[in-house]
């Protein structure tokens, strides 16, 4: 199926997808006029809509789309970076969500100002903008990409349509817009996936134990390699990946951290985190257990697929060519979903960050309406350079944007998972002793990439920095890991060396926890 297949239903279906958003944004435009109300909606949203929210936050179109492909063409060991997420999230949940309810206004990055001082805040905040900023051109391109490849619509097109409906959600509407649509997204999301696996399934002769015993045959179930191996993709290597990917996203990631803050109450914000994570990990399952399902799908079916098509091309196909009337619209507007519900909350954060950690700091005197026109001119400036990004990867082909994009994004976040553990969790660690460990997480991080990434030159390839046997060559997912532990144990060490003056009872775990127990005691619990 292509352009000309397409019922006047599923263009239905996908024109009010896209309307519904424009809608919503223009019914809470009125009353967006303070940055309270903007960013956080006053600590007014109920915890189940904020977990759909993260839910809708941590589910892109590139999980949509990579998900499957990879569940198509190898085991489920993706999967157990997000399965690591609930046990990690449940340690640390508890005592988090209050720590920053009670110490920072909207930043997360405000917290490492008042425990390790500005420049703290400055490297934290630009991880963060760099990542995401770079995040967000990407999931324009592979959007539009692959909805022009299902559809026919112009790659460029789709990218200015998209582009433009994500800032005028984001730009009239601000958080709350963001959270309801994302609570629409998150179940549309979610019933496109369960309705497709039901079609797999009942389309595949012998049903779903067909599909687990073909899997099984094939090494397409279970979670490995399980040797203690770093160099290549080994389920001990997605282990630690997820935890501080877990560590990162909920300590630390704007995006989640901004979301604690728009709930009425500590307790309703751990529900929602609690919801959202354990909401996610079933629809990361759903979804590559979809690719699964293909798997054994087309191997019964070897002649309906086109030859060399891509693995994360064979879910587009299936829509295309095997779902009914209708339900092909359900499917794309649920693609649509995914990636509106990532990108409104990337521009809404991003806007945060620059307003409160830039601006308001350099101009502490400026009125809430210039602060409230400069968020809205950043969501602008910085939805209209994504989609120009995305426009540019249209010209170069899309041929290595993911590795471009998890390069980049193990660069920018490089350590922040470690800074946060230094200061949450050690009372020696001091800000003399951070800028070490920042100083020696960007050393290793420039060897690490510079020693491991190859360059097309001319009949070959040429590593950037090579230094023979010294070389990176672990699994680039561990760089992840070991430059968060680089500025944790060289930033304690450091420490040691320098003497902590600031009083910081209120931003570490025994300081917290201790004072819990003291407001439990006066209140007579």
């Amino acid at each position: 199926m292509n352009l000309a297949d397409l019922h006047i239903i599923d263009y239905t279906i996908i024109a009010v997808s896209l309307l519904i958003p424009i809608l919503v944004s223009l019914r809470f435009s009125g009353n967006q006029d303070n940055l309270k109300k903007f960013f956080t909606a006053s600590g007014k949203i109920p915890s189940w809509a904020v977990g759909m929210s993260i839910l809708a936050t941590l589910i892109s179109s590139i999980t949509f789309l990579a998900y499957p492909g990879e569940g198509y063409s190898s085991n489920w060991i993706l999967l157990v970076q997000g399965l690591m997420v609930p046990i990690t999230l449940v340690l640390i949940i508890g005592f988090v969500v209050p720590l920053y309810r009670n110490v920072i206004r909207l930043s997360a990055y405000e917290y490492f100002e008042q425990r390790f001082g500005f420049f703290a805040r400055l490297y934290s905040s630009l991880g963060f903008f760099l990542a995401h900023f770079s995040k967000m051109g990407t999931v324009f391109f592979l959007l539009a990409l692959a909805f022009s490849k299902m559809t026919g619509f112009n790659t460029t097109e789709m990218i200015w349509i998209i582009g433009l409906i994500v800032l005028f959600i984001t730009l009239l509407g601000g958080i709350e817009a963001v959270i309801w649509l994302d609570v629409f997204q998150g179940f549309l999301l979610i019933a496109g996936g369960i309705i497709t696996l039901i079609i797999i399934i009942a389309s595949t002769p012998g049903g779903f134990s067909s599909i687990w015993e073909i899997a099984g045959e094939n090494q397409r179930l279970g979670f490995g390699p399980y040797e203690l191996n770093f160099i290549k993709l080994t389920f001990f290597v997605m282990v630690l990946n997820g935890i501080f990917y877990a560590i990162q996203k909920y300590g630390t990631d704007q995006t989640i951290v901004q979301r604690y803050l728009t709930a009425r109450s500590d307790k309703d914000a751990i529900k929602a985190s609690l919801m959202g994570v354990f909401l996610s990990v079933p629809v990361w399952a759903l979804f590559m257990f979809i690719g699964t399902a293909l798997f054994a799908y087309y191997t019964l079916h070897t002649g309906d697929l086109p030859p060399d098509t891509r693995p994360d091309a064979v879910f587009p196909v299936f829509i295309m060519t095997r779902l009914p009337t209708g339900l092909v619209g359900l499917v794309l507007a649920a693609l649509l979903a995914a990636a509106i519900s990532s990108l409104d909350s990337d521009l809404n954060c991003l806007s945060a960050i620059c307003v409160e950690d830039y601006y308001i700091r350099f101009r502490p005197g400026s009125t809430e309406k210039q602060q409230m026109l400069l968020s809205r001119i950043i969501i602008v400036l910085a939805g209209l350079a994504s989609i120009f990004i995305a426009l540019y990867y249209t010209r170069i082909g899309g041929e290595g944007v993911l590795g471009i994009v998890f390069t980049l994004y193990s660069i920018f976040s490089g350590g922040i998972a470690g800074m946060f553990l230094l200061g949450i969790f050690t009372r020696r660690a001091n800000k003399q002793g951070l800028y070490v460990g920042i100083t020696a997480c960007v050393i290793f991080t420039a060897y690490a990439v510079l020693t491991s990434t190859k360059i097309d030159v001319g009949n070959g390839k040429k590593l950037l920095l090579n230094f023979g046997n010294f070389n990176f060559s672990h699994h680039k997912m561990m760089l992840g890991v070991y430059s968060h532990i680089v500025l944790f144990v060289v930033g304690y060490i450091a420490s040691l060396f320098f003497k902590n003056t600031k009083d910081i009872s209120k931003l570490t775990y025994k300081g917290w926890l201790k004072n819990k127990r003291e407001a439990e005691q006066n209140t007579g619990f």
